[in-house]
């Protein structure tokens, strides 16, 4: 004779997207009422869904005042999860649907500063306004963002790929040229050879992981690395650059971010010999998107954008 299983022996309802969907709208507000307003229903609706949601859970989501909602730890790994499993639901039922269906859904894509302000921004503006399905959420960072636990889509990366886990794919050739201005090397003189920069004011930025003060040279027949100092130092590229473009010294930048500077002669190279070669621009992703037609789409729409870029905006600076 069959029995029933004791209370707490019995498996608990899995959740459904619609759970998910429910808690990422209520997350989004600062209280119950405005959540309920966009859900269509009365706020004491949403506080009894809520409720069973968390007794579902056997956890608290969200902490509850009179005026304000606020996630608790494990509201936090819930949102960010559940965001991330809607964004691969849609995209896996698109695929299945439309395989070669239009662009659509959101996409996060992180970059550094100066890049993404000065070229990642506009692409992405005219990516989306070809594409009106489609959103951007493009965060910005002077570090490079793990893409699983930011659940970021694309993260436009200088230098070698770091990680086999995710793909990669080319989408400009770089490299990170040494300059100044005319100014300062009239005053302080051309150093004759790269050990020579650690005479020299030469001006750093913190935006990776690596010993800041080292710079990574070669000259195509030998790699050298040198040690350089001086009393300025930022985590934002651009702000790098303007400290050069006033006279304080020499930098190592990307030659995306400096070839207008080195073409109208407010910037001169400096050691033109010699360069870090080690810093073409790659679109990574995680493997769960190598079929994903918004993916597809936006990395092709910025390689055809940054080939373009490379005719007219980088002639003449020494590719």
């Amino acid at each position: 004779m069959d029995r029933c299983p004791h209370p707490s022996t019995r498996l608990q309802p899995m959740s459904d997207t619609t759970d998910l969907r429910f808690f990422t709208t209520l997350a989004r507000h600062p209280s119950l009422a405005a959540a309920a307003q966009e859900l269509g229903l009365s706020p004491p609706a949403v506080s009894r869904r809520l409720a069973a949601l968390e007794a579902r859970l056997a956890v608290r989501l969200l902490n509850r005042t009179t005026r304000r909602l606020s996630l608790t730890p494990e509201g936090e790994r819930y949102l960010e999860e559940g965001e991330r499993l809607l964004r691969e639901i849609a995209q896996l039922e698109h695929s299945l649907g439309t395989g070669r269906g239009q662009p659509q859904g959101l996409l996060r894509v992180n970059a550094t500063f100066g890049f993404g302000r000065r070229h990642l921004a506009p692409a992405v503006a005219d990516f989306v306004r070809a594409h009106p399905q489609v959103e951007v959420v493009l965060d910005l960072s002077d570090k490079p963002l793990d893409l699983t636990a930011h659940a970021m889509d694309i993260g436009i990366r200088f230098g070698p790929p770091p990680d086999a886990r995710v793909l990669a794919r080319p989408l400009a050739q770089n490299r990170r040229l040494l300059c100044a201005t005319p100014n300062y090397l009239a005053a302080r003189g051309h150093p004759a050879e790269p050990r020579a920069l650690a005479q020299h004011d030469c001006i750093v930025i913190r935006e990776n992981k690596g010993v800041y003060n080292q710079w990574q040279l070669s000259d195509g027949r030998q790699r050298l690395s040198v040690k350089v100092r001086g009393a300025l130092a930022s985590n934002h590229g651009e702000v790098v650059v303007d400290w050069a473009l006033a006279g304080h010294g020499i930098i190592l930048r990307s030659e995306w971010d400096v070839a207008d500077h080195l073409r109208s002669g407010q910037l001169q190279r400096v050691l033109p010999a010699w360069s870090d070669p080690e810093a073409d621009i790659h679109a990574l992703y995680p493997q769960r998107h190598h079929l994903s037609v918004t993916v597809r789409a936006f990395l092709d729409f910025l390689s055809a954008r940054f080939a373009a870029y490379r005719g007219p905006g980088l002639q003449g600076v020494g590719w």
